[in-house]
């Protein structure tokens, strides 16, 4: 067999080869047209290499709009477009060939898949480029299960909110990004009056019911994307709204107290009112150094309390606790706490 005879037939062996592999596989000559398309890859995008072979339109397979694959990436030998395009990325150590994985929208098939995309040139005795091959691996269930177990991680099992670790978190990230940005920082906490006498009079099994149905109330007011809705504990809620004044912060509340008296939740206690009822503690504050998150959350505490101790089902912002509470007639044991937790508080910095 000449030389050349069996150059063809290693050839030929090889794209048979690639055809016949598990794994999704394409390959790209150096003008970055595909020459291999195989059966697996096939089937993972509904793409078939008819369609494919002799062209450099492979990113249909994958994207609604033009962009590079990851194929193209090392083919062009641009390691700098790797974060643009992908949101998990790594270069071997060799600098030979690219790992990424990204959501893929997979148009023909009418869902996305989440991949695992590894990209490796192929070069000949010269050091030539020849191909790149690209293999994929789907992924999807993976992700979707360590997506589930984050949202999990993170939820109040009652209410389905966000729970206190991530509110922790959360506050203390905006805080810090809200120093940044110099913007306000507004953060509502929410009390569900007189639980205590709802849960006596109806029993534990209404109680959650009732806090699920509250908390459902406070989850669809926050409709921001960037707001949090959290249990703080208990009864009490929070929602953290970052870049947000005091008085847009004042309208999600009486947002909420609104919506809660449309919903018409019986409470019927004694010494409660005819209807579920909620009291809100509202801070806001651009920060700077002389403060911190704790400070925040220290102020709408002591908002809450006021709107609690000056007759409840009402609003009270941190800046008018002093003339609620003086109205009632409580401003001075107010003051004495006041004092006296802000002073733990300084030693604790």
């Amino acid at each position: 067999m000449s030389p050349s005879r069996s150059v063809d037939v290693a050839q030929a062996y090889t794209v048979r080869l690639v055809q016949h592999l598990v794994v999704p596989t394409f390959v790209l000559n150096p003008r970055r047209q595909v020459v291999i398309w195989n059966r697996a890859c096939e089937r993972l995008t509904g793409v078939r290499a008819s369609e494919i072979i002799g062209t450099n339109e492979h990113w249909r397979a994958f994207y609604e709009t033009k962009r590079y694959c990851l194929a193209d990436l090392v083919a062009l030998g641009r390691p700098d477009k790797l974060a643009t395009l992908y949101s998990e990325h790594a270069v071997p150590e060799d600098g030979l060939g690219f790992s990424a994985e990204n959501w893929c929208v997979m148009p023909r098939l009418g869902n996305q898949l989440y991949l695992a995309i590894d990209a490796g040139p192929v070069h000949d005795e010269d050091g030539k480029l020849i191909a790149v091959v690209e293999t994929l691996r789907d992924m999807t269930d993976q992700k979707r299960a360590e997506a589930a177990l984050k949202t999990l991680a993170a939820s109040d099992g009652l209410t389905g909110l966000a729970n206190r670790r991530s509110f922790d978190q959360t506050l203390a990230m905006e805080w810090a990004r809200a120093e940044r940005t110099k913007k306000p920082l507004s953060l509502v906490l929410v009390d569900v009056d007189h639980f205590k006498l709802y849960n006596d009079l109806h029993g534990h099994q209404k109680g959650d019911e009732c806090l699920r149905a509250v908390a459902s109330i406070i989850g669809e007011t926050a409709l921001r994307p960037a707001d949090l809705s959290a249990r703080y504990g208990g009864e009490e809620f929070t929602i953290i709204m970052p870049e947000t004044d005091q008085r847009a912060a004042v309208k999600v509340a009486e947002r909420l107290r609104s919506t809660l008296a449309k919903l018409q939740l019986k409470h019927g206690a004694a010494g409660a009112g005819p209807l579920v009822t909620f009291s809100i503690g509202i801070a806001t504050r651009a920060p700077d150094e002389t403060v911190s998150a704790d400070w925040l959350l220290m102020r709408a505490d002591e908002a809450l309390y006021a709107a609690k101790h000056t007759g409840r089902n009402r609003v009270v912002c941190a800046d008018d606790v002093l003339a609620a509470l003086a109205k009632a007639g409580a401003g001075r044991d107010y003051r004495m706490a006041a004092s006296n937790e802000e002073s733990l508080l300084a030693k604790g910095r």
